[in-house]
């Protein structure tokens, strides 16, 4: 059962409105799902993550970073782009926080499924995206791979 209504579409500007708080967030979906979904739990996830991208009217990269910034999901910045892909920085305090706690396992691959159906969306090309983790300098990489 869908909550939104049909004709109703996340944008960086109803979402603005929402209150959130971090910590509650990260304990449902590092701690909580997992727990529910089992090992299917980054899988669904990342479609998860995609189908959130589907509910969206994002048409710009711009758009899509400031919505990053809303969800707070960290500082989304393309910092490399070739034919058949492209490398997005995740940074922030947020990021820098989730990778030195240490109650649970942290993934990204709800930004991931998100990402990659949003860029779909605004090239009109089908992308896959993985993560990967530098703790050393607090950012993920998300590696944007043509399909």
């Amino acid at each position: 059962m869908s909550v939104l209504k049909e004709s109703t579409k996340l944008t960086t500007s109803n979402i603005s409105s929402l209150v959130g708080t971090g910590a509650g967030f990260d304990l449902m979906r590092y701690y909580t799902l997992p727990d529910f979904l089992g090992k299917d739990a980054p899988y669904l996830l990342y479609y998860m993550g995609k189908n959130m991208a589907r509910q969206t009217s994002i048409s710009t990269f711009e758009e899509l970073y400031e919505f990053f910034q809303y969800m707070g999901w960290g500082e989304l910045k393309l910092v490399q782009e070739k034919k058949k892909e492209m490398k997005f920085h995740l940074t922030g305090h947020v990021i820098e926080k989730r990778l030195h706690q240490k109650i649970f396992h942290v993934e990204f691959r709800l930004e991931c499924g998100f990402l990659s159906e949003t860029i779909q969306q605004i090239t009109g090309h089908t992308y896959e995206c993985f993560e990967e983790k530098n703790t050393k300098e607090n950012f993920i990489e998300i590696k944007a791979m043509k399909g």
